[in-house]
């Protein structure tokens, strides 16, 4: 959550009882079953370790959904210094339960991806959003990319990760803003290639289905490459034929410290 420690003793424990209320009512509403997730709360922020159960497109989909719902319900009637703004992140991938909380680099990554620069920078870059969601390229491609919620693809923003020791591109969205228009100025953000906009043919999805935009981002080629034209543009076109990638999802919440 944003500025977390610039809130006095009780403003902090009304936030802590508030949030863990919040992320399991989205989850109702939801139909996830929050109760066999493994939950790592930290004050402010929440890792949450779910089950190899298919459920990872309606986290991406419907749980983002119904917390940014719960945050515009919250937060309509508060003044700006009592918002609740909330960074988020989702990547999957194997996790192993340890006695100390919870072992491997899919924790590190998405812990990574929640602290980036970019995902910062978009929470400041817009004051009116109550949350922005990064997700690694995996989680991106195996929901988003594959045709697997209700997300189009132009509403995410493909930009460049480097924290700490973890580098790769990921894919953000700001439910309510062009995320495309935003100026992600964030020490720690580089830009460069993979922040260059993509497109499929003729406005369809990698799968082939029409998309309700005119555009939709890929990890293919760069517009202006040499490729296919449609209508006088330089396109680029991607095949995807792989299964959709369902291990353990991990999702964090948090906001930058204050």
């Amino acid at each position: 959550m944003q500025a977390y420690g610039g809130n006095n003793d009780r403003r902090q424990s009304e936030i802590q009882h508030d949030l863990p209320r919040l992320l399991s009512r989205a989850a109702l509403n939801s139909g996830l079953d929050r109760s066999r997730w493994h939950i790592q709360a930290k004050g402010d922020e929440q890792l949450a370790v779910a089950p190899m159960d298919g459920s990872e497109p309606r986290i991406v989909d419907d749980y983002i959904r119904h917390i940014t719902s719960g945050l515009l319900g919250y937060n309509q009637d508060r003044v700006s210094s009592a918002r609740m703004r909330i960074r988020a992140a989702v990547h999957h991938g194997p996790v192993e339960v340890a006695d100390n909380g919870f072992a491997g680099r899919t924790v590190v990554t998405t812990s990574r991806l929640l602290n980036s620069g970019p995902l910062r920078g978009a929470l400041t870059a817009a004051p009116a959003a109550d949350l922005v969601l990064v997700l690694s390229d995996e989680v991106y491609r195996s929901t988003v990319g594959g045709g697997h919620t209700t997300l189009p693809t132009t509403a995410f923003r493909r930009v460049a990760v480097q924290e700490k020791e973890y580098e790769a591109a990921a894919w953000l969205w700001v439910p309510g803003h062009d995320a495309h228009q935003l100026d992600l100025d964030e020490p720690g953000h580089r830009t460069g290639a993979a922040e260059e906009p993509y497109r499929t043919a003729a406005g369809t999805t990698p799968h082939g289905r029409a998309d309700r935009s005119e555009t939709a981002p890929t990890d293919s080629q760069p517009v202006g490459a040499q490729g296919p034209h449609v209508n006088g543009r330089d396109v680029s076109v991607n095949t995807f034929n792989a299964p959709v990638d369902l291990r353990g999802g991990v999702v964090g919440f948090g906001g930058p410290r204050g």
